[in-house]
Formats: structure tokens, C-alpha cells, sequence
């Protein structure tokens, strides 16, 4: 088996984005197989995680792997001074594939490097999330019937929200126009702008948000304003709760229109949303066990069409 990494959304190509759509396909028809069985799968989680790390477990045994790993990093020798490449690289001994998560940005691309088996990045700060952004792109698709030519909103936390950068550079592949609706402080960083005008992805800015700015929205994209991201505590409080999207906004959206977010939320989507037929967060969350079985599956060089023929399946 071929190795490969899933390290970063921002090499693939248009045709392996729809490719691993085709895979989660074929895994949401069927989600329990045997396609990993005899396979070891790590998950190293050094940053809190609930829904990525369990969905990533939750894969994994449905595809027939055992499960090894940490999900609190005060339990490793970490704490005795092990370096994260010692760690990678013991790790490595046991396992056919990790899934790491860390709090410096570059650390799963460092790892990817170092490590004889295939690294899957669970987020490295607030760097990237590309099985996330997965899962993001499959929800769009499935909504929407396509990744082309629509208008997404993005909405909340844009300097520190490593889903809405990767989300960004996957989509550059099918001529978006996004708007990013967030305050001055939590403004989408320089350096994606500077990636749209580079990719000729079409982008608008506001700091507005009501229910004019978000009636043109083909996906509405909601972010919670992340208090561990703040070194200023004061900044955090000035600006967590400065975009609520609540049923009274909702009224001039377009039918085809859906609400995502990565969750965990806090306030910024009232709970009587959860009711409106616009809302597909949870849905999206449930599209993450479909997402990561196709990312196990490519990372372990495992084809569609062995997929597609696979004789392993649970009904």
C-alpha cells in the first residue's frame, strides 16, 4: 500500500476533492465494512476535542480497526519532557495510520514528515482542519447538488477559525464568491485575502450582519468566537456574543439555503433554529463519520473501486 498524508486541504487538486465526495458516498450507502480489519489506527489529541476525535474513532471501528491513543495529552510522557517527534515516531511502532491533533500550527505537516506511516491532521491550531473541511465540502455538496459557482457566507470567528481557512483554498476550484461577515477584531486574516486575489476567488466584507447582508446566501456559515484563542480575555468578552443568528433573520433566505458550523456552538445560533428546515449543522456533524471512513480509506491506499466492490460489508 502506497503511503499517503492528509495533511492539508491546499494541494488538492479539483478532481480529488470530488473523489473523496464519490468515497463518503459510497460509505453513507454503507458504513459498517471490514475494508481495515487487522489495521491499528492512533489518535493523538493534544488539544480537547469531542466531535472530531470521536467521529474519527467512530470511523475506525465501523471499518473494522482497532483504536489506540490519548485524548488528554497530561496522560503522555509528553509530560516528562518526550519530544513530539519521539512520540510520532514510537507511536509509529504500533500503529498503521495516526490522527494527530496539536496546538502549533505546522505540527501534523512536521509529523507527515517524519513518520513512517500516514498522519491524518485533526487541526494544528489555527492553521487548518481539512478533515473537517471534508465533511464541509460533502454537506455543501449534498445540499446543494454541486460545489459550483454558489455563495457562502462566512460568519463570526475568521482570524482564529481554522475551518473557514481551509475551506477557503478547497474552494478555490469552483469559482465561489464568499463573504466574510465578522468584526474588525476577528477579521479574515491578510493572508487569506491575499490567497483569493492570488486564486481569483471573489470576496466581500462586512461587519454588518442582519437579515439583508445574508438573503443572497447559499450556505451560511457560522463560527463560535473560540475564548481559548484569546491571549486578551477582555477582547474575547468585547466581542463573543456579536453575531446571534436567530429565526427572525432567517426570513428573506433563499430555499436552497442551509446554516452550517463545525461545532461545538455557544450563543451565536439560537436553539429555536435547530427547528427552522434551513438548519443542517447537526446533519453536518453526522456527515463527518462518512468523510473520515473515505480519508482512512485514501490515506491507506484504498480505492473507489475497491470500495465500490468491497465484498466486507455489515448490513
Amino acid at each position: 500500500m502506497d503511503k499517503h498524508n492528509f495533511v492539508t486541504i491546499a494541494n488538492l487538486t479539483r478532481e480529488k476533492i470530488l473523489y473523496m465526495i464519490e468515497l463518503a458516498q459510497e460509505f453513507e450507502k454503507h458504513p459498517n465494512r471490514e475494508l481495515l480489519k487487522g489495521k491499528v489506527v492512533a489518535t493523538l489529541f493534544f488539544e480537547p476535542s469531542t466531535r472530531t476525535r470521536l467521529s474519527f474513532e467512530t470511523a475506525a471501528n465501523r471499518l473494522g480497526a482497532r483504536v489506540i491513543g490519548f485524548a488528554d495529552p497530561k496522560v503522555t510522557s509528553g509530560t516528562k519532557g518526550e519530544t513530539l517527534k519521539d512520540t510520532i515516531l514510537m507511536v509509529s511502532n504500533y500503529a498503521d495510520v495516526i490522527v494527530m491533533r496539536h496546538y502549533i500550527e505546522g505540527a501534523a505537516q512536521y509529523a507527515s514528515e517524519i513518520a513512517p506511516v500516514p498522519i491524518v491532521n485533526a487541526g494544528d491550531g489555527a492553521h487548518q482542519h481539512p478533515s473537517q473541511c471534508m465533511l464541509d465540502l460533502y454537506s455543501i455538496y449534498k445540499t446543494q447538488g454541486t460545489l459550483d459557482n454558489l455563495n457562502i457566507y462566512l460568519v463570526g470567528d475568521l482570524k482564529y477559525g481554522r475551518t473557514v481557512h481551509s475551506l477557503i483554498m478547497a474552494m478555490r476550484h469552483f469559482n465561489p464568491t464568499f463573504h466574510f461577515v465578522a468584526p474588525k477584531e476577528l477579521a479574515m486574516p491578510k493572508e487569506y485575502k491575499l490567497y483569493c486575489d492570488e486564486h481569483g476567488i471573489k470576496y466581500q466584507e462586512h461587519t454588518a450582519f442582519n437579515e439583508k447582508v445574508i438573503a443572497d446566501a447559499d450556505i451560511l456559515y457560522m463560527t463560535r468566537v473560540q475564548k481559548e484563542r484569546f491571549s486578551d480575555l477582555m477582547e474575547y468578552e468585547r466581542v463573543k456574543n456579536v453575531y446571534v443568528l436567530n429565526n427572525e433573520l432567517l426570513k428573506s433566505a433563499k430555499p436552497n439555503m442551509k446554516i452550517l458550523h463545525p461545532l461545538p456552538r455557544v450563543n451565536e445560533i439560537a436553539y429555536e433554529v435547530d427547528d427552522n428546515p434551513h438548519a443542517y449543522y447537526i446533519q453536518q456533524a453526522g456527515n463527518g463519520l462518512f468523510a473520515r471512513e473515505a480519508i482512512f480509506c485514501d490515506v491507506l491506499g484504498i480505492t473507489l473501486d475497491e470500495v465500490k466492490n468491497d465484498k466486507t460489508i455489515i448490513e
